[in-house]
């Protein structure tokens, strides 16, 4: 039993990670129904960020973090206003491919800067843990769920108390009716995109203090963040977390009643069950992007 209540609590730190992760592709997803295939490469230029302003710069974490959003916050909105919002009326699928295409250019910037060497930072937090009811907390994936956990209720802050969420809000909605209120929704999807961009920048730098990356390594990212989006709910930041939560405690259940291999085959098979038994997600509604054709 101790082993199994271990177990879980591994898949709810793993789970909030995973939430974060999902987070910036839901909120461009909902928003403009845009399925941003280039998230992943997002991710890691956040951590290579990260490792350079630690290792070359020598900041700490905690200044580093910041700076890997603000770099993917400013390259989601360049991208956005030069590039994609050309496609802001396009179908979805027309979206998916330029997103593609965007992924591949990425990966090769990446390889040009980078090259395609395995990276990771010196162990950051050591392999310190406390105990909570005989359980033992790694310090790393608490610290980990903690920021996951701060960017979530700082994102549904944004997005219900402030006028720019009501201004996200309303053009995820109908941009029709926001534009004639008055609402400039290139402006707003270009910073929907930026903000989607800085949790990737987020979500990298704390890949980059407990996982291995490379160039290539940002299409599984891209994969779990669709998989925890289906499952909460497409533009629900509940469901993020539920979906995310839910996905890191089955994966691990089944590393300890099967192989390990089969972590990501359990996973998908979670998804293609919500999917048949409620095809909006746990939590999710029906937004105005669904309308669109």
């Amino acid at each position: 039993m101790q082993l199994v209540a271990q177990i879980v609590l591994n898949g709810v730190l793993l789970g909030g990670f995973y939430a974060c992760m999902a987070l910036g592709f839901s909120i461009v997803w909902g928003v403009m129904n845009m399925v941003n295939l280039a998230y992943g490469s997002m991710i890691m230029i956040g951590a290579y960020v990260t490792q350079l302003a630690v290792l070359q710069l020598g900041l700490p974490l905690a200044a580093a973090l910041p700076l890997a959003a603000l770099a993917t916050f400013t390259l989601g909105y360049v991208l956005q206003r030069g590039l994609l919002n050309r496609l802001s009326e396009r179908s979805v699928f027309m979206t998916l491919i330029f997103t593609f295409g965007l992924n591949m250019a990425l990966i090769n910037v990446n390889l040009l800067l980078f090259s395609a060497d395995v990276r990771s930072l010196p162990d950051v937090f050591g392999r310190a843990s406390f105990v909570i009811a005989g359980l033992s907390v790694p310090y790393s994936r608490a610290t980990i769920f903690a920021v996951a956990m701060a960017m979530t209720f700082g994102l549904h802050a944004l997005l219900h108390w402030t006028r720019l969420g009501n201004a996200i809000k309303a053009t995820s909605f109908d941009p029709v009716a926001a534009r004639l209120s008055g609402i400039d929704v290139p402006h707003v999807y270009a910073l929907t995109f930026a903000l989607g961009g800085a949790i990737a920048g987020v979500t990298g730098a704390l890949v980059a203090t407990s996982y291995s990356f490379s160039p290539f390594a940002g299409e599984s990212y891209t994969m779990k963040a669709f998989v925890v989006v289906v499952l909460g709910g497409l533009g629900s930041i509940p469901g993020a977390i539920i979906g995310g939560l839910l996905l890191g405690i089955v994966e691990n259940l089944a590393s300890l009643f099967l192989d390990s291999g089969y972590r990501d085959a359990v996973g998908f098979a979670l998804l293609l069950t919500v999917l048949v038994l409620r095809p909006r997600g746990l939590m999710g509604r029906r937004f105005f992007a669904e309308l669109k054709t």
